[in-house]
């Protein structure tokens, strides 16, 4: 998968003039309507594991939490070294896969929200925030005829400190370090959200039209994005949260 992941293109800023393609359209149009499909499922699995007492037992109350927990990561690690030339279905089933795993976890979050009297305002703001920032920044990656790919580098470098920072955290925690891991996590993924909607338009006229590996992209695509829109939500329900 890290080999093939959108095909990293390092194209000059004039690969952005091409987006009134209608290939490219379509292209992104399919990744963006995949990755809400998986939103739409990551909340009802959510919302299911968080309210249904008997599923919420089953899930949080058994080892079937640390698949929940750790199975998305072990998907994402085993792929990438796994599978170098992944087909439309395998692609297909990671990204259904991890999908279902991170919207099961989410549930966790509406148990201990929902024991607080503004808790489901404050998830339902954190989620609208999420959306309209999420939004506004593919909008941005999508037009904007700068070269991102310099600043994706330093936001993967970002990432890489955040999770040790959070992993730190753990074991030594902190409000204060809490407070600017999820500072941080907004910044990071903000760019990051910004950065894959670009490079995922420059992917599309690397592939040249194939049609299998344009299926591969769109399932890659559509996963990088849902990861984004994730943990941005997450980070910014953190803030809200500090705050109140």
């Amino acid at each position: 998968m890290a080999d093939f992941q959108f095909a990293q293109a390092r194209r000059s800023v004039g690969a952005a003039d091409m987006a009134v393609d209608a290939g490219l359209r379509g292209f992104m149009l399919g990744v963006f309507n995949k990755m809400a499909l998986g939103l739409l499922l990551s909340a009802v699995l959510a919302f299911v594991a968080g309210t249904v007492p008997a599923v919420s037992a089953l899930v949080f109350g058994t080892p079937l939490r640390f698949v929940v927990m750790f199975g998305p990561i072990a998907i994402l690690l085993i792929s990438g070294f796994v599978m170098k030339n992944p087909s439309p279905l395998a692609s297909g089933i990671i990204y259904w896969s991890v999908v279902t795993l991170i919207g099961t976890g989410l549930g966790a979050l509406l148990i201990v929200y929902g024991a607080r009297p503004d808790g489901m305002m404050v998830i339902a703001k954190a989620f609208l925030t999420t959306a309209a920032a999420f939004g506004a920044l593919s909008l941005w990656g999508y037009t904007t005829k700068r070269d991102l790919t310099g600043f994706g580098t330093f936001l993967i470098m970002g990432l890489i400190g955040l999770v040790i920072a959070s992993i730190i955290n753990m074991f030594f925690p902190s409000d204060m370090m809490g407070f600017i891991i999820s500072v941080a996590g907004v910044l990071i993924f903000s760019g990051l959200t910004a950065f894959d909607t670009q490079r995922l338009k420059y992917t599309y006229y690397e592939l040249g039209g194939d049609a299998r590996s344009m299926a591969v992209a769109t399932n890659y695509g559509a996963l990088s994005l849902y990861l984004n829109f994730i943990n941005l939500f997450q980070f910014i329900l953190s803030l809200m949260s500090s705050r109140d």
